[in-house]
């Protein structure tokens, strides 16, 4: 799906003067929130042409990231249910991803051994492969995106991009109706 993405942000001169006729309007978070999506669009556009060049989604290259052996405490999925748990997705959208991955030869599920009533995916010998051949230019284009930030810097914006993360979380969680409804002028209403 291509979403609409504007060419040019409006200068923040724009939005101050925006906010006049919308007070609810904070110019600085609007402007930085515009900056989060449109780059956000822009890194998804690369990555997407990246793994197109290897015919592979997004999504299949992250099922199989998560069901690589990375040693160490890194975690590491190996069941359908803790594929979705990782990705945040829903089961049925995994058992989607791990037919076409099983298909390809990349996968291969398989009764659990401690509970034969769950079934364990792991990558075959091919998505191994795959996987070591996709890895280092995958890394390098996300060093290449990112090279233009200092260390710090990116440190920062991760932590930044973090409490966006956790704010957006708890507003989801609050129950609360966060798309509060605006009265209608009573002639509106009529």
């Amino acid at each position: 799906m291509q979403r609409l993405v504007l060419k040019e942000l409006p200068r923040y001169e724009c939005l101050v003067e925006a906010s006049k006729q919308f007070p609810d309007l904070e110019p600085a978070a609007c402007e930085a929130f515009m900056h989060m999506v449109r780059a956000s669009e822009d890194v998804m556009r690369v990555m997407n042409t990246h793994f197109a060049s290897h015919n592979i989604t997004h999504g299949r290259f992250l099922v199989m990231m998560l069901l690589m052996d990375k040693g160490g405490d890194c975690p590491r999925a190996s069941t359908p249910a803790e594929l979705a748990d990782f990705a945040s997705v829903s089961r049925a959208t995994i058992t989607g991803l791990l037919d076409t991955l099983e298909r390809d030869g990349f996968v291969r599920r398989e009764p659990d051994p401690a509970d034969r009533r769950q079934m364990s995916v792991h990558l075959t010998l091919k998505g191994q492969a795959f996987m070591h051949g996709i890895i280092p230019e995958h890394f390098r284009l996300i060093t290449q995106i990112m090279g233009s930030l200092s260390h710090n810097e990116q440190q920062t914006l991760s932590r930044l991009l973090t409490k966006v993360s956790m704010q957006v979380a708890t507003l989801s969680a609050s129950g609360a109706d966060i798309f509060t409804k605006v009265e209608q002028p009573a002639a509106a209403q009529a």
